[in-house]
């Protein structure tokens, strides 16, 4: 029953009538109770978590639930530089950083180049290539903006230093992107520190981690994860590689635990099976469980392969769902149930797969169907999530020409795919997910999309967009 039909019956009530006045009141507080209670269930079982995230916010580069999807928003279909732009604002410096989105603003990080350039600073990593020199300063800012107006509410410099590494051509020095709780704005830019803002803008806290040394010099990009009151913030790189916890009041480490692995740039994800949550890090050796209380390694499984950063998902019925694609394709789905110790080759491995599997863009889990893109390119493919099993053929996304770093969203029964080009391509999120619009900017996308009630937000190396339908009069 819908809530506005509810409400037409009731104003045609007679209104002398008080006694059954009262009644409706009665049965339409208890309709809208249940409404809400059992949305809060359907998103808690999306998740897998009980995340304090509101579902009509956009508080960390997956969404409130996690995978991609915004369960209420209702962004437009259809948008040009001349069409649906609400504001488009340039942003200093340059960051793949995703937007997140909460109350009546949006967050942003950036590295911005200060001072006069100097002779360029090249990366001596082994196996260097596609690498861009070091040639200025940088300060490490967030930046707060309205949603209404796009004009900068604050913006606050954490960091000025000269960066180690310049990281891969296609990169930049800040694509960690930050998460808030409503309260507090968590930012990480790796070797350049882990900050608490209020949503003031003013430093809570702040940690030095130390110094990354990533693989080939090519960056870092590993967000941070809040479940509660804790804040997960994964470091892996060529040298000694840990998982940390920090309680997110005070910055104090609850624990740190070693990992064997190399660099990797996925974000970890947290969900809660059998009562008790866990944190799930995919990357090169092993996707490995942790127990998000203690630290304790749960699990691990082998079956990926190099540079992983694309990030898990989990279908909120037990089985988290890992990818990547580099030298090789992989992706495993892993039943949490009983998953203890190495279960590699186990039947706690639901499923693999060693085709179209995606490099540097996540899986959108949306409802039923699993989606995700074949490497960097226009290729989507869809699963049933429990076993693998493809719905259809594989779909060429039309109108993309270039390579897509940005993970696809969806909201209100759609998919949003944007890629390097300005191009984003909009299709149905149902079997046959036939095209609805080609839309193109003028930028270059790798930040992923943030959706938020009748908005999409877009970042894009030199400006960020709020696109939006006029508002009806």
């Amino acid at each position: 029953m819908r809530v506005e039909a509810a409400r037409v019956g009731f104003d045609r009530l007679h209104t002398n009538d008080t006694q059954c006045i009262s009644m409706t009141c009665s049965r339409l507080l208890t309709l809208l109770l249940a409404c809400l209670s059992t949305f809060s269930t359907l998103a808690d079982q999306a998740r897998g978590s009980v995340s304090a995230a509101p579902a009509d916010s956009w508080p960390e580069w997956r969404g409130p639930l996690a995978n991609g999807v915004a369960p209420r928003a209702n962004p437009p279909v259809h948008w040009s530089e001349t069409n649906n732009v609400r504001w488009k604002i340039a942003l200093p410096g340059k960051g793949h950083s995703s937007p997140i989105v909460f109350g009546d603003s949006v967050y942003v990080l950036s590295a911005v180049p200060v001072g006069e350039a100097q002779k360029p600073v090249y990366d001596t990593a082994p196996g260097v290539h596609d690498s861009v020199p070091v040639t200025h300063r940088h300060q490490f800012v967030a930046l707060a903006i309205s949603r209404l107006t796009g004009k900068i509410s604050w913006m606050k410099v954490l960091r000025e230093e000269w960066p180690h590494e310049g990281g891969h051509e296609t990169g930049s020095l800040a694509s960690n992107s930050p998460v808030t709780d409503g309260e507090h704005l968590y930012v990480f830019f790796g070797s350049r520190g882990l900050y608490c803002l209020d949503l003031k803008g003013e430093l809570k806290w702040q940690k030095d981690l130390g110094r990354m040394h990533t693989l080939h010099a090519h960056g870092e990009g590993s967000s941070p994860v809040l479940y509660q009151d804790t804040l997960i913030v994964c470091w892996d790189h060529e040298g000694d590689s840990f998982l940390y916890a920090f309680d997110k009041r005070t910055g104090k480490q609850l624990w740190k635990v070693a990992r064997d692995e190399k660099t990797s740039w996925s974000t970890p994800l947290v969900v809660e099976h059998e009562g008790k949550p866990q944190v799930i890090v995919s990357a090169t050796k092993r996707v490995r469980g942790y127990d998000l209380a203690t630290g304790t390694q749960l699990w691990e499984c082998a079956g990926l392969t190099d540079n992983v950063v694309s990030s898990p998902v989990y279908d909120g019925h037990g089985v988290v769902i890992a990818g990547n694609s580099y030298y090789q394709q992989a992706m495993l789905a892993i039943r949490l149930a009983r998953a203890k110790g190495d279960i590699t080759g186990t039947d706690r491995v639901a499923w693999k797969l060693n085709r179209l599997t995606p490099y540097v863009s996540s899986p959108l889990l949306y409802d039923d169907t699993l989606y995700f893109l074949r490497h960097n390119q226009n290729i989507l493919s869809r699963l049933e999530p429990a076993t693998g099993k493809p719905r259809g053929e594989p779909l060429r996304l039309e109108g993309i020409g270039d390579f897509i770093f940005a993970s696809p969203v969806g909201a209100a029964g759609r998919i949003y795919v944007t890629s390097r080009d300005g191009v984003t391509v909009v299709i149905r999120h149902d079997r046959e997910n036939g095209p609805l619009a080609v839309n193109k900017l003028e930028d270059s996308f790798s930040a992923s999309p943030a959706l938020v009630d009748r908005e999409l937000y877009l970042r894009g190396e030199r400006f960020l967009y709020c696109i939006a339908e006029p508002e009806r009069r």
